[in-house]
């Protein structure tokens, strides 16, 4: 296994917007809701609050408006065991959080998701308002293409930081996480692979992998192409088949060292609510490299905390690694399970 920092306080930092999430009950349109159940979410902030919860210090730093509803992120940050250290007000005329709603699909309706983030605070973030002491306080900073796409100061902003981090010993921790609705393939494209040698976590699915950074060959043969042309220590592709939006099955495959790890995929998994399962395999994957020293057991505990975090609403996973470990072990077994936890 490779080597994490010492004594560090934190065992995972992320970087990145924190929204509202406006949502219809009972699966209803967007367009005919009277009523919209409020969240808050954030792929980064679904990533350290999702292994906050299994047991990481983790922290989050993002810009959030000096208001009501930014008190209202601040306190869901801290219900996600976060730590709110790192967290920056904006106190200016202009500030805003910014917004998507997300309508849940049934057969044959997709579910979709509008943005309404143009010019939020996180937008306004400056290099100098981040306390320079943070680039030495943990083992692993974790940063998704998303942060990057949002706006060309802020993408300065993020690439500094990840520079300060891996020259201060952290590992860089990046899912791709590529969002059509926010830049073009072309320009994504040069954008992540001039920071891909920054990179020793690699998040990335097959399909963003041959569609959008156009790479060729079998799903092994890419996966093994990213470590041999750009150095990433470990890559982890997700697989996710939709049979329809309330049943899926998960897998993945992560390559390290020469080798590829894969286990048995969960088959059906009932959806209640999909947003957030991605990033919590990372969030999963993460403790299991800090916590379990073993890829193996990083792999098993990522699929799980995806499964099960299909199954809750909100973004953000709400899963005790106790909670995992029992998903893991039935996940295995053979033969006759019980049918309730008692």
């Amino acid at each position: 296994m490779f080597k994490f920092k010492e004594n560090t306080d934190f065992d995972l930092i992320g970087m990145g917007e924190v929204m509202l999430r406006l949502s219809p009950p009972n699966k209803e349109k967007i367009s005919q809701s009277e009523t919209f159940e409020k969240n808050a979410g954030g792929s980064e902030l679904n990533v350290v609050s999702g292994a906050a919860m299994l047991g990481l210090r983790s922290a989050i730093v993002t810009k959030i408006p000096k208001n009501k509803m930014g008190h209202f992120i601040r306190n869901k940050v801290r219900y996600g065991n976060v730590s709110d250290d790192y967290l920056i007000y904006d106190y200016s005329n202009s500030k805003r959080l910014g917004i998507y709603y997300y309508e849940s699909g049934v057969y044959p309706r997709k579910s979709s998701v509008i943005y309404d983030r143009a010019d939020s605070s996180m937008c306004s973030l400056d290099i100098s308002e981040i306390d320079p002491s943070i680039y030495g306080k943990t083992k692993i900073f974790h940063i998704s293409s998303i942060t990057l796409a949002l706006d060309p100061h802020l993408r300065e902003v993020a690439l500094e930081m990840i520079k300060r981090f891996h020259e201060q010993g952290a590992l860089i921790s990046f899912d791709v996480n590529y969002r059509a609705a926010l830049w073009s393939e072309e320009e994504a494209r040069g954008v992540i692979e001039s920071i891909f040698p920054y990179i020793d976590l690699l998040f990335v699915s097959e399909e963003t992998s041959r569609r959008m950074l156009q790479r060729t060959g079998t799903l092994e043969e890419i996966m093994k192409g990213y470590a041999d042309d750009y150095g990433c220590l470990l890559v982890a592709t997700t697989r996710r088949e939709v049979v329809s939006p309330t049943r899926h099955n998960f897998n993945s495959k992560i390559y390290y060292d020469g080798k590829f790890y894969e286990e048995a995929p969960y088959k059906e998994i009932e959806v209640i609510d999909r947003i957030g399962s991605g990033d919590a395999y990372l969030a999963g994957v993460l403790y299991g490299l800090i916590k379990d020293k073993d890829i193996t057991r990083a792999l098993e505990v990522g699929n799980a905390l995806s499964a099960v975090k299909n199954t809750v609403n909100g973004d953000m996973s709400a899963s005790s690694i106790d909670e995992i470990r029992a998903v893991i072990n039935s996940h295995k077994a053979t033969g006759h399970q019980d049918e309730m936890v008692r």
